[in-house]
């Protein structure tokens, strides 16, 4: 099984839809491993996007210092999900980072309309729900971040697990 990190930034927290987006994971079969509420410093933030996700190179200083502020405005709740081929599943779901184009039905389709143009021309944070790791990679270097081993708690089986694992005495692969 593959994991991914989500991480509700503090727009979701403060506009009290954590649960019902946290639902939609629940209902496709990811399994929560770990959750907690945090209020990250920026180191950990500057951790976060740039030494793991190179968010200067890919939007810029300004958009990356607008980007700290806005994760330290409030706490957020960082999750680990499980399932199979979770990361590209959780990318799927939460939709484009440029919210002008997430598709309706992905979460920030669904909850954000903000696009990269304005809050570049206005030097302010993308309001996107929630962070979700790129790739195998770096959810694996995410989740060493945020979590400790001791916070992991995998030793339970959910229903949709049963579904997707070969059980004793089946020809299935």
């Amino acid at each position: 099984m593959e994991r991914t990190l989500v991480v509700f930034k503090p727009d979701a927290v403060q506009r009290g839809i954590v649960g019902e987006v946290l639902s939609r994971f629940e209902k496709v079969g990811l399994k929560i491993v770990a959750m907690k509420m945090a209020n990250p410093d920026e180191g950990h933030y500057f951790h976060h996007y740039e030494t793991i996700g190179k968010m200067v190179s890919r939007r810029g200083e300004d958009q990356f210092r607008v980007q700290l502020g806005a994760m330290q405005e409030g706490p957020v709740i960082a999750m680990i999900l499980e399932g199979v081929e979770a990361v590209a599943l959780v990318r799927k779901m939460v939709g484009a980072t440029d919210t002008k184009v997430a598709a309706p039905g992905t979460i920030r389709g669904d909850y954000a309309h903000a696009s990269l143009d304005h809050v570049n021309a206005h030097n302010v944070a993308l309001p996107t729900i929630l962070h979700a790791s790129g790739d195998p990679d770096e959810a694996t270097q995410e989740i060493e971040h945020w979590f400790s081993e001791d916070e992991i708690y995998d030793e339970y089986q959910t229903v949709h697990e049963y579904f997707t694992q070969p059980r004793p005495g089946s020809t299935r692969k």
